[in-house]
């Protein structure tokens, strides 16, 4: 295993194994492991979006929820990526709302079109999520590359999200060297920050890019919504279910 593919199972990669043949060219993986959960997830952002909010999304987790600061990534394409690492998975709707909560507090002057977010539901594989491609990789025809980036240098790739060339894998190894996951205790405590008990609905700008068609006026609505919904795959309704609990059980609704 190289160092580069070491820094991406540190902090990407599901700890159960992919079922064979999930991943057969190397290039892709799916963030919901075989148990329906999640260490990792995306938010991209198609260049349309511009800088500013990568920026703002990227200072806010630090500043606003004291969580480690995530990797920045152009994606070889339209946009740029940011990515969040867990040290250890949570349930699929527990990630579904927290991304939700980033979306509505950091992105919400951001048209929805401009925005996407993974693990993301894949109709073709019930429960797996739709696959998302690695980085640093090839981008077809173009001949662009993704590629990790250096948050003091990421803003130089507005107008040209990609790069030419190949990366130095030791250098993508490096920057993610420095990236830490973040923690059991933060991350139930940037949830709990982003999910306020008797906060007021925040106004959704549009669609939500997740496993529900509809948006919730906030993460904890929005894990009702997912329990609710009887369109819903039922696990999925049963994760919900499982992460509204602890509000419950302290007589929050």
């Amino acid at each position: 295993m190289s160092r580069l593919q070491a820094e991406l199972q540190r902090l990407y990669l599901p700890h159960v194994a992919q079922p064979q043949g999930q991943d057969a060219d190397g290039d892709a993986i799916r963030l919901i492991d075989p148990d329906g959960r999640v260490r990792a997830w995306v938010v991209e952002l198609a260049q349309q979006a511009g800088w500013a909010g990568v920026a703002a999304l990227w200072q806010g987790v630090q500043d606003e929820l004291e969580l480690p600061a995530p990797a920045i990534a152009v994606s070889g394409m339209d946009g740029y990526q940011v990515w969040f690492s867990l040290a250890e998975p949570v349930p699929l709707a527990q990630a579904l709302a927290f991304l939700e909560g980033l979306r509505l507090r950091y992105l919400g002057a951001i048209a929805a079109k401009h925005i996407r977010m993974k693990p993301q539901a894949d109709d073709s594989a019930p429960g797996q999520g739709q696959p998302i491609r690695r980085v640093p990789a090839r981008q077809g025809e173009s001949g662009h590359w993704s590629a990790f980036v250096a948050p003091g240098l990421a803003g130089m790739f507005a107008d040209e999200p990609w790069l030419d060339l190949p990366p130095s894998p030791d250098a993508q190894a490096k920057l993610l060297a420095g990236v830490q996951s973040i923690q059991p205790a933060e991350f139930r405590l940037a949830l709990d920050r982003l999910c306020p008990v008797g906060a007021p609905a925040a106004r959704a700008s549009g669609p939500m890019t997740g496993d529900v068609a509809q948006a919730a006026q906030n993460p904890k609505r929005f894990l009702l919504a997912v329990m609710n919904d009887p369109a819903t795959d039922m696990l999925l309704r049963i994760e919900a279910a499982k992460a509204l609990l602890p509000y419950f059980e302290r007589g929050h609704t």
